[in-house]
């Protein structure tokens, strides 16, 4: 039967082919089965013609990473210039480094996201001339162990005295400054300018009691408690908060914030302000006039809740001072500190924008 099918000269080819291919289809198989098994197929790769840029990188990095004395501030700066020049050329990669660093907070991994961009513009003469230039721009060491303050004020024994003494009443201010919706560094702001005045022109009280027991300085005869509050602005604060014709008025949910308990609001006032163990009521009755300040600017088409120069100013001041304009000016008491001479406006302003004493009192104009 099979010879008979053999003698079929189409049948017998097509057999004949078929059983070749699938003998050179079983052979490719086993090469590759044992190609594989042996490792014959692989890729030995090769070196990166950058590899010497991404072994410098690294190198940078870790030694940037190590170096304890590199100044933060110089770091963060070069990063933010040299973001500037990537987004001049490639602004979606400027906005996904930017993003990244958002949300990591991590500086090491910004740099290294730069450094990927810097090595696909090596042609770019353009580029590379103005990383150069941030480069050489901030290669200039700061001195860290440096803590010289620009604000000449803040270099003097009484400005350390007067933190570790505020700092002790952060739950009263705090409280105050949540009562009446103002921001508790605004408070501090008007705090330090009546405690510096007080420091510098009681200087024997000052020595005697205020920095050996580091605490405030209480007020109880023109002005009272430790902002400073005199008996009338103290009256005229408490009749705004009820007077909802007056322009000061700052509304209904803080009629009560100044109620009295007693048949006797004189002797009752002054007890409240001139408390040496508890200043509470000082710090609110700076609150308020600080919210009623802001609320008879704000009703007068002139939002100051950013200027804490004006607002100070016009709580050293007084209510009769106060009239809403385009171009206020920063001024007020004089005080001398150190032999020179600053207003009570630009002291506070200098204070709210210093920093300091940030992570007890911090920024927060946009919660109020």
């Amino acid at each position: 039967m099979i010879r008979k099918i053999f003698k079929n000269k189409t049948i017998k080819y097509t057999t004949i082919t078929s059983i070749l291919v699938f003998a050179i289809i079983g052979f490719i198989l086993t090469f590759a089965f044992f190609g594989v098994k042996l490792h014959l197929f692989n890729d030995p790769g090769g070196v990166d013609y950058n590899d010497r840029y991404f072994q410098q990188m690294d190198a940078d990095y870790s030694m940037i990473h190590n170096d304890t004395g590199k100044n933060e501030v110089t770091r963060m700066a070069r990063f933010y210039a040299k973001l500037s020049v990537v987004n001049e050329f490639y602004p979606e990669n400027a906005r996904l480094i930017h993003e990244a660093f958002a949300k990591h907070q991590n500086i090491t991994l910004a740099e290294r996201m730069l450094g990927a961009v810097n090595l696909n513009m090596m042609d770019s003469a353009a580029y590379n001339a103005k990383m150069k230039e941030c480069d050489a721009l901030f290669n200039t060491a700061a001195n860290r162990n440096d803590t010289t303050n620009v604000f000449e004020w803040m270099n003097i024994a009484e400005w350390e005295n007067f933190k570790i003494a505020v700092v002790k009443d952060t739950v009263l201010i705090d409280s105050a400054a949540k009562a009446m919706d103002i921001e508790p560094r605004l408070i501090v702001s008007v705090l330090l300018g009546e405690q510096m005045r007080l420091f510098n022109s009681s200087r024997e009280v000052y020595k005697s009691v205020i920095r050996p027991l580091k605490i405030l300085s209480v007020e109880a005869k023109f002005s009272l408690g430790v902002t400073g509050i005199k008996e009338e602005t103290a009256i005229k604060a408490e009749r705004f908060l009820k007077d909802s014709t007056s322009e000061f008025y700052p509304g209904k949910k803080y009629q009560h914030m100044l109620d009295f308990s007693s048949a006797d609001p004189t002797t009752e006032r002054y007890d409240r302000l001139v408390n040496y163990r508890n200043h509470y009521y000082s710090y609110l009755y700076a609150a308020v006039i600080l919210k009623q300040v802001k609320q008879q600017w704000k009703k007068g088409g002139y939002d100051i809740s950013d200027r804490p120069e004006i607002l100070a100013t016009l709580f050293n001041v007084g209510y009769e001072w106060s009239k809403p304009k385009p171009n206020p000016s920063v001024g007020g008491s004089h005080i001398e500190i150190n032999g020179k001479s600053y207003t009570f406006g630009a002291l506070a302003y200098e204070f709210y924008y210093s920093g300091e004493m940030a992570e007890v009192f911090p920024f927060c104009p946009d919660k109020w």
